[in-house]
């Protein structure tokens, strides 16, 4: 009788990387002979539980240190409680199972969500990794998706067309603590169009196709000015985290030698405990010169590789670029170029990052970021501050947008002097600087507006810092106008029909006399004058 499994052939395809261009991990594919051997898996529960155990073990010939995505559906974890063969076939092969990802595919309907629920717990329990893919484009309900909380969630390439969606998912993604993947990129369009909406793993044709033997190398398009600029504070390093070469803590020195001779990518090598928690932190360069050295071989060959090694240097998985930095900055100067350990909330290395990385990115940012300042305060511009409404608008977060500027500002530049009028505009940008804390963002527009976004809790604090203030410009008094729009979740869909109901309450505003502040509602009609007088219109 035939088997399916006789003839099993399997392809690996990269999981790239987005930010560093380096190859994450390697999804496992079925290629048979002849055949549909997945449909006849998704009604064979031990078909697909098979395959998946020929998969791990067909990387695990081809000698590769990567990272791997081996496939199950999820009805197959529903109906089996588990994947117990593969958990035994990882530990036959020195494998560690923190390095497998099991990518849980639909179709979800009609899959006992509970029994699937108590599978992927006793995955979580015997250390593999989560990844819920065909997200937009199979079935899995959002609920469902929130219980899972899986490490990754990949999504369709057809979703690029929807990029509001991706975001939003991205959005999700970060509340999960998960990173976002993107499947089938064929065009380097579509690699732009992921990068813009936030993903931070892709795999597809563009890069590398799947293949007999494991890709070394992989095609990322150049990364255009620009794209995903990074956030104030610095980018997350999640965005920088390559695969780690990983041995238990009791490995001998003769095998951390064997891995970094026949690895000459590997910069070095984490002794992990059983639960995958980094104990020593062997440098390639420190260690090889050690060995090398008289005797070196000999007097340690057969000796734990923990005496040679260093403690890890550590930080959590959701840390910054910034962070990571006052991290390597502790210690002596030989341990600048070390690899830093990624762990998860549970202490387990998810990979590492090096230093050339975050510096690149940082510095990049940094003429990005500079790109975009208004040369006067040197505070970013409108798009700054329209991206960041755009990204609080899909977290569903309640946020506040005031639109600040001086009145009468033509009439001081004619009476006082664009030097005094330049003087100014930079006191109410240092101004609300110093007002500005936590989640606040503030732009400059050009001229004499400015753009403040904030919590709805800290509006009180900032208007204050600015309108309470005396403001001359050449010995004459100059007052402010400041319009609000507190816009709840779901009353505006995007930045711009925010700015569209801020308009009319800076209006609104500007007719008042004296420093004025108008609080409008998106949604709710009407205002309340905050500050000011009803009077003539003035003349901005």
């Amino acid at each position: 009788m035939h088997s399916w499994t006789d003839t099993p052939r399997f392809a690996f395809q990269p999981v790239v990387n987005l930010t560093t261009g380096g190859v994450a991990a390697l999804e496992i594919l079925a290629r048979p002979e002849a055949g549909d051997i997945l449909a006849e898996a998704r009604r064979d529960p031990e078909l697909d539980r098979d395959l998946a155990v020929l998969a791990f073990r067909a990387a695990v010939r081809k000698e590769t240190l990567l990272p791997l995505h081996v496939n199950v559906f999820a009805g197959t974890l529903a109906d089996l409680g588990g994947l117990a063969a593969l958990h035994e076939a990882v530990r036959e092969a020195g494998r560690l199972p923190w390095e497998i990802t099991v990518d849980i595919g639909p179709p979800y309907t009609h899959v006992p969500q509970r029994a699937l629920l108590e599978a992927v717990t006793a995955l979580r329990r015997q250390g593999f990794r989560i990844s819920a893919d065909g997200v937009g484009d199979g079935d899995v309900p959002l609920r469902l998706l929130t219980d899972l909380s899986p490490e990754l969630v990949k999504l369709d390439a057809s979703l690029l067309a929807r990029p509001a969606a991706v975001r939003a998912m991205r959005t999700l993604c970060d509340e999960l603590g998960a990173l976002l993947a993107v499947e089938g990129v064929e065009t380097e369009s579509q690699c732009t169009a992921a990068l813009t909406a936030g993903a931070q793993l892709a795999q597809g044709e563009l890069f590398a196709p799947p293949a007999r033997l494991p890709a070394a190398d992989v095609y990322v398009p150049p990364r255009s000015p620009g794209i995903v600029p990074a956030p104030r504070s610095g980018p997350p390093v999640r965005q920088f985290v390559r695969p780690a070469a990983l041995l238990p803590a009791h490995a001998s020195a003769g095998q951390v030698r064997a891995l970094l001779t026949g690895s000459p990518d590997v910069s070095g090598v984490l002794l992990v405990d059983p639960a995958g928690v980094p104990v020593r932190s062997v440098h390639r360069s420190r260690f090889l010169l050690t060995m090398s050295g008289r005797y070196g071989h000999a007097l340690y060959a057969d000796r734990p590789a923990a005496k040679l090694g260093d403690p890890p240097r550590t930080v959590g998985i959701d840390a910054t670029a910034w962070e990571v930095l006052d991290v390597v900055a502790v210690g002596g100067r030989d341990r600048t170029s070390d690899d830093v350990a990624v762990v998860d909330g549970r202490g387990r290395c998810v990979g590492v990052v090096r230093l050339a990385d975050l510096v690149r990115a940082l510095a990049e940012s940094r003429v990005e970021e500079a790109a975009g300042l208004n040369p006067l305060t040197r505070l970013p511009g409108s798009d700054a501050i329209t991206g960041e409404v755009d990204r609080r608008i899909a977290a569903g977060r309640a946020f506040a947008l005031s639109w600040l500027d001086v009145d009468h500002f033509k009439q001081v530049n004619d009476g006082a002097g664009f030097a005094a009028g330049d003087e100014l505009i930079r006191s109410v940008g240092q101004a609300l600087q110093r007002a500005a804390s936590g989640a606040t963002r503030v732009g400059h527009i050009g001229g004499d507006d400015f753009l403040v976004l904030t919590d709805p809790d800290g509006l009180g604090p900032l208007a204050a810092a600015v309108l309470d203030a005396p403001w001359a410009a050449g010995g004459r008094p100059v007052t402010l106008s400041l319009a609000t729009v507190v816009c709840a979740p779901g009353s505006v869909g995007d930045h711009r029909q925010a700015a569209a109901v801020l308009a009319p309450l800076k209006k609104a505003a500007k007719a008042l006399r004296g420093a004025s502040w108008v609080l409008g509602r998106a949604g709710l009609p009407g205002h309340e004058i905050l500050r000011g007088s009803e009077g003539a219109p003035v003349a901005s």
